[in-house]
C-alpha cells in the first residue's frame, strides 16, 4: 500500500464491510479526481488487522470495540455514514485523540428516505400486501379486505429529524399524530432563537399530543399504528418489551425504521402469536443480516425490509460528498464542517 502520490501524503479512508456498497462507491467516485485520497472498504473479520492504516473510518454495521480502536493508531476520525453511533466505543476513541461524528440526517435527505419507508410499511400493513401477492398467484379479485390510514391515530416513538420528517408526510394522510421526545425544548439543530421559535411553532402543527419518554405506555394505549424513530441507547435498547406491545390496543401496527435492539424478540412473537399484535413491519432487526429461515416470517402480517429506509441514491449521493469532503478536509488540515461532533 503506497504511502504517497507524487511524494505527497495519502489520506486513507476505511468502509468496514461488504454491507451497503453505494457508500463506498459514492463516495470513490466523489473523489476520483483527487488521487491523494485512498477510499477501501476491508471485510468485517478484518478490519482489526487493517485500520492502523487508515486516516478516516466509515464504520457502516461494523461494531468498533476499545480493542479496535486501540489498533488504529494513525486514525483521525471515526463516523458513520449515517445517523447511528451505537457501535462506536465513544469513550475509547476519545481518550485515543480520535473525533467521532455522525451525519445529520435532515441535510442529506436520509431523514426524509426513512419516514418515506415507513409510510411503505405502514401502507403495506394496512392494505395487507403479503396477502394480496397470495390472491394474485391463486387468481382472486377484490381480496383481502384492507385498512385505510385515513381516521388513524400514529405514535411516533422519538421526534428527531426522521419523526419531524415523518409527521409532515403523514399529516395529510388525515391521522392524528401523537409522539414523544426526550425534550421538547429543542428541535434540531436549531441556531438562533427565532428559528427555534418557528421550528417549534412547525412541530406544535404537526403533533396534536406531545409526552415524553415516561409516557410511552400511555401513549401507545391510544394508537392504532406505532412507528420507532428512537436513537438506540443504554436506555432504549429492548423498550419496545412485553409490557410496552401489551400497552397498545389489541390489533394495533408495529413499525420500526430505527435500530432492531429497540424491539425485544421474544416479546414481538408472542403478541404476534396471540394476535394482539396487528402487524410489524421492520426495516431493521435483531440480528443482520436478517436469517431468512426466522420463523417470524411466517406470519403474514410481517413485513421486514433489508435496511434499506434510507438507501436511496438521493441521500447515499448527499452523504457521501459530505464523507468526501470530510476526507479533503482531513487531508488539508482545515476545520471539520459538514458533520456533527459527539466527542
Amino acid at each position: 500500500m503506497s504511502s504517497k502520490v507524487d511524494d505527497k501524503p495519502i489520506t486513507r479512508v476505511l468502509f468496514c464491510g461488504p454491507h451497503f456498497p453505494a457508500s463506498q462507491n459514492y463516495t470513490r467516485e466523489y473523489l476520483e479526481k483527487y488521487p491523494f485520497i485512498q477510499v477501501d472498504e476491508v471485510a468485517l473479520k478484518d478490519v482489526p488487522d487493517h485500520i492502523g492504516n487508515y486516516h478516516l473510518c466509515v464504520v457502516l454495521n461494523m461494531r468498533l470495540d476499545s480493542n479496535v480502536i486501540s489498533r488504529a493508531n494513525q486514525m483521525k476520525l471515526i463516523m458513520q455514514f449515517g445517523v447511528g453511533l451505537e457501535g462506536v466505543d465513544v469513550d475509547a476513541a476519545t481518550r485515543l485523540g480520535i473525533k467521532v461524528a455522525r451525519i445529520p440526517g435532515d441535510a442529506t435527505g436520509n431523514a426524509a428516505s426513512c419516514a418515506e419507508m415507513a409510510i411503505y410499511l405502514i401502507l403495506g400493513l394496512l392494505r395487507k400486501q403479503n396477502e394480496m401477492q397470495i390472491s394474485v398467484k391463486q387468481k382472486k379479485l377484490g381480496e383481502p379486505l384492507g385498512e385505510t390510514l385515513l381516521g388513524k391515530t400514529v405514535f411516533i416513538m422519538g421526534f428527531g429529524n426522521i419523526g419531524i420528517a415523518l409527521a409532515k408526510l403523514l399529516k395529510p394522510f388525515g391521522v392524528k399524530i401523537i409522539a414523544t421526545k426526550r425534550s421538547w425544548a429543542t428541535n434540531l439543530q436549531v441556531p438562533v432563537p427565532k428559528a427555534a421559535k418557528t421550528q417549534n411553532e412547525i412541530v406544535d402543527k404537526l403533533v396534536d399530543k406531545k409526552g415524553r419518554h415516561g409516557d410511552i405506555y400511555e401513549l401507545a394505549s391510544y394508537a392504532d399504528i406505532v412507528v420507532c424513530c428512537l436513537s438506540l441507547t443504554k436506555e432504549t435498547i429492548g423498550v419496545v418489551n412485553k409490557y410496552f406491545i401489551s400497552s397498545m390496543k389489541k390489533g394495533a401496527l408495529l413499525i420500526n425504521i430505527a435500530r432492531g435492539g429497540l424491539l425485544d424478540y421474544e416479546a414481538v412473537v408472542h403478541h404476534l402469536e396471540s394476535e394482539h399484535l396487528g402487524g410489524l413491519g421492520i426495516d431493521v432487526a435483531w440480528t443482520e443480516p436478517f436469517d431468512p429461515d426466522d420463523p417470524i416470517l411466517k406470519f403474514k402480517n410481517v413485513m421486514i425490509t433489508p435496511h434499506v429506509a434510507g438507501i436511496t441514491e438521493q441521500s447515499f449521493r448527499s452523504m457521501a460528498k459530505v464523507v468526501g469532503d470530510v476526507a479533503l478536509q482531513l487531508h488539508a488540515g482545515t476545520p471539520l464542517t459538514g458533520i456533527e461532533l459527539v466527542n
